[in-house]
């Protein structure tokens, strides 16, 4: 449950930091680690509207109870016996993430949220909610040396679409970069043409589609787990609804809720194709003590 806890915290940060940015709070809290000098908390400021600092400070202390969580699931992946060094690895990454996240924010901050900060910033987060998901996995399962449950040639084509969905992040924040939310009114936007950074973005979404649909198609001739096939099915939803959203926040001038909507459809992409990448090998059932009625994979 911890390391649900860690994966749903990990996205939710982002998304709440997606908030942050359409409301234009991102300097609601217009210092770090002090939300104003000499207060950690918010105070009246005649040039700082009230909801501004709520929003920020709220994602602020968010940060923090990601952080205990975070470290709660490295303390129980520690007391886990017989002990798992790949499930300690993964939870340890997580609080160091977290930590590491705040001084991003932190500098984010006291650039005044330059485009390339706030990308980074979000990469960042892609990256730990990517690692969650594999922590969510190492959870249920052993630790033998895993056994491809597809082809290699399909595995290699997972690398590809790992390789893509990275691209795709990449060029997501570059099209908000140069997008009217820069989480401040006065905040400069990236110097590019929104329409081909929008156009590279959406030829990485259809790669990934193809790619998607080439998998499924291998798919079809191997014996997938349930996992794979249920980790398949939410990728292929949530990227044609991703599509879909974008293209619609695109066409009507990209108003806030939608542009929330987006960034969480974003972490969910992340999570369904860590997920496949997981469920594409077999490493065993959870050891006896850890839990005593883990099961292997039922084939499909």
């Amino acid at each position: 449950m911890l390391a649900l806890a860690v994966m749903v915290t990990q996205a939710l940060i982002s998304v709440t930091g997606s908030v942050v940015r359409v409301t234009g709070s991102g300097l609601g809290c217009p210092t770090w680690p002090e939300c104003f000098p000499g207060s950690m908390v918010p105070v009246a400021h005649p040039e700082v509207a009230t909801l501004h600092q709520v929003i920020e400070f709220g994602n602020r202390t968010l940060t923090g109870v990601i952080g205990f969580i975070a470290l709660g699931c490295f303390v129980a992946a520690w007391r886990v016996r017989p002990r798992r060094p790949r499930l300690v690895r993964l939870a340890l990454v997580m609080p160091l993430g977290v930590v590491a996240q705040a001084i991003i924010g932190g500098l984010t901050v006291r650039v005044d949220l330059a485009w390339w900060s706030v990308s980074v910033h979000y990469m960042a987060s892609a990256v730990l909610i990517w690692l969650a998901a594999h922590l969510y996995k190492a959870a249920r399962e052993g630790d033998r040396e895993p056994v491809l449950v597809i082809t290699p040639a399909m595995r290699r084509l997972l690398v590809a679409l790992t390789a893509v969905t990275a691209a795709m992040l990449v060029a997501g924040t570059l099209v908000t970069a140069a997008g009217p939310h820069g989480g401040d009114p006065d905040t400069p936007r990236l110097d590019l043409p929104i329409p081909r950074l929008v156009e590279v973005h959406g030829l990485l979404v259809m790669a990934y589609v193809c790619l998607l649909a080439v998998f499924g198609v291998w798919l079809r001739s191997a014996r997938p787990t349930k996992g794979l096939l249920r980790a398949y099915i939410a990728a292929c939803v949530l990227v044609l609804a991703q599509g879909a959203l974008g293209s619609v926040q695109y066409a009507i001038g990209v108003p806030a809720v939608l542009v929330v909507l987006h960034v969480t459809g974003s972490t969910l992409v992340i999570i369904v194709t860590a997920l496949l990448w997981g469920e594409s090998r077999y490493r065993g059932p959870v050891p006896a003590e850890s839990a005593p009625t883990a099961k292997a994979p039922v084939a499909a």
